[in-house]
């Protein structure tokens, strides 16, 4: 293989791969960080803006948007322009929205950019993924893929800590402009070192009813996952209206591109007759669930709860993301070469029974735990995500020719992306109705006649007297202490239910691991890069 390979590329051609994969992994980095890095910053931003909660949430919203529309269609972009002109496309289009959202004065400005962020960002994951498989033997693959995934998972965990480092010591603005330099250098190294392959583009007319109908079909299902929630879902008529046009668009979208009167789809969902890609999808779809919603769910616990700080969030969490790290790089090596060392299937099995234990322990927390008390579960999440991300991957692309490795890549990145928003949405209003519900339940025993509720209430009454109250003053303080407890319990109770949703979410779709085929020896050749 690695003879064959050298003749087609030439030993220069080999070296460059990885100076490559430098410049790809740089890209995907910045890509991802900054679906996470600038959520810290907006309380600032808003106050810096002139702008309400539920205005400058429309900054992490845009971002969003624009890039689950875009992923679809980077098969089609590097079809029609070239993998390394569309990477350096959006690379240029990335930083330079970049610096621009850096220097808003006015929301508009700033959710304007980051539209054009979002757009850019999309190739960085989808493409360049498929790079990496098109550019390397199949017998280094295993590797070279974890080594990729590591900046898709870890960054979202690292991106909080990061983002509340910089709003704390400097200004919201170098959340921004910190993606300058790095998208710098990945430009250099992907426009000096990536080539295509002869007869690459491909000049074919453009599907501008599919793309119409996927615009409107996942851009509207976007905004109703991020927005439902805030608006009460269907009590707003224009949810209603939005959820009605995804669905109409998405599902005439897929008839369109599956007839057989469209010669040339902007999506080719014939990929998903690959019965061990259309399992992958469906896993990712549940890890998106469990990455993304427990990155949403763990620092609001550990915040509102606990009363931790946002750096002191993010160190928590630090131990889990290097965990990911070692197991993702420890999977690649397992699953590198031309007869893997291991049955990629038995380590997705290990990385749900570890993701399912740790999902079990932090749903058991309670309001007096501290950052010990959570450590453990979040490393033991950590090293399941590593145990799942690389070998469903792995799974995915390995029975793919590399020339549907770019279509495969735009839905695998796609419904990670959309299984995120899902997991967001669903926790959210599920954390929101379990407050309610704890709270009405627990209230039943707050009353005069109960002896626990007595005993607590004189207490907080006596010390509040000692501390210079008057008797009706401490009697209203303490009845208000009490109801900060009951509120705080409920709470604790709704995280605890969230935690354990996401368990058995892992649990509905680990049969989905059954459906994958037992991997065969890797043969065959990358193309002539």
């Amino acid at each position: 293989m690695a003879t064959q390979v050298a003749a087609e590329q030439g030993e220069e051609g080999v070296q460059y791969r990885w100076l490559i994969l430098l410049g790809l992994i740089t890209a995907a980095i910045m890509e991802v960080l900054d679906t996470t890095i600038i959520n810290v910053a907006l309380p600032d931003m808003a106050g810096n803006l002139g702008a309400t909660r539920e205005e400058i949430a429309w900054v992490s919203t845009s971002y969003i948007l624009a890039n689950v529309v875009v992923l679809p269609m980077t098969a089609f972009f590097t079809a029609r322009f070239g993998r390394r002109n569309y990477l350096t496309f959006s690379i240029l289009l990335f930083i330079i929205a970049s610096f621009l959202c850096g220097t808003s004065h006015t929301l508009s400005e700033l959710v304007l950019w980051r539209l054009l962020q979002g757009a850019g960002g999309a190739a960085l994951l989808s493409t360049a993924q498929a790079t990496i498989r098109q550019i390397f033997p199949l017998e280094q693959q295993g590797m070279v893929q974890a080594i990729f995934l590591l900046g898709i998972i870890v960054a979202p965990t690292l991106g909080p800590t990061l983002g509340g480092w910089i709003t704390d010591n400097y200004t919201w603005n170098w959340c921004f402009f910190i993606n300058i330099p790095i998208g710098i250098v990945a430009t250099f190294l992907v426009t000096t070192f990536l080539k295509d392959p002869p007869g690459a583009r491909k000049i074919n007319p453009v599907d501008w009813l599919g793309i119409g109908l996927l615009i409107a079909g996942v851009g509207s299902l976007q905004y109703v996952l991020e927005e439902g929630n805030r608006k009460d879902w269907f009590a707003d008529g224009l949810i209603i209206r939005l959820s009605l046009i995804s669905a109409v668009s998405l599902i005439s979208m897929v008839m369109w591109e599956l007839s057989p009167r469209n010669k040339h789809p902007v999506i080719n969902f014939h990929v998903l007759r690959n019965r061990d890609l259309s399992a992958a999808i469906f896993l990712f779809v549940v890890l998106g669930f469990g990455l993304y919603g427990g990155t949403f769910l763990f620092p609001l616990f550990t915040q509102g709860i606990l009363g931790f700080t946002p750096t002191e969030t993010g160190l928590t969490m630090l131990p889990g993301g290097l965990a990911t790290a070692v197991m993702a790089v420890v999977c690649g090596k397992l699953l590198s070469g031309k007869q893997p060392l291991v049955d990629a299937r038995y380590l997705i099995i290990a990385g749900v029974i570890g993701f399912s234990i740790a999902m079990w322990q932090l749903g058991h927390l309670t309001s007096v735990a501290g950052e010990a008390d959570a450590r453990i579960p979040l490393i033991i999440r950590g090293a399941a995500m590593g145990l799942l991300f690389t070998p469903i991957n792995n799974a995915a692309f390995g029975s793919l020719k590399p020339s549907e490795a770019q279509q495969a890549s735009g839905l695998i990145n796609l419904s990670r992306q959309l299984g995120g928003s899902f997991g967001i949405a669903v926790l959210s209003t599920y954390l929101t109705r379990h407050i309610q519900y704890h709270r009405v339940d627990l209230a039943a025993n707050f009353s005069q006649g109960n002896p626990a509720f007595e005993q607590r209430y004189a207490g907080a009454v006596s010390a509040l007297i000692q501390h210079g109250y008057t008797a009706l003053n401490a009697k209203q303080g303490a009845f208000a202490l009490l109801d900060l407890t009951l509120t705080k319990q409920a709470s604790m109770l709704a995280y605890n239910d969230a935690w354990l949703l996401i368990l058995l979410s892992f649990l509905c779709v680990a049969p989905a691991v059954l459906v994958l085929r037992k991997p065969q020896p890797m043969t065959g050749a990358v193309d002539a890069h």
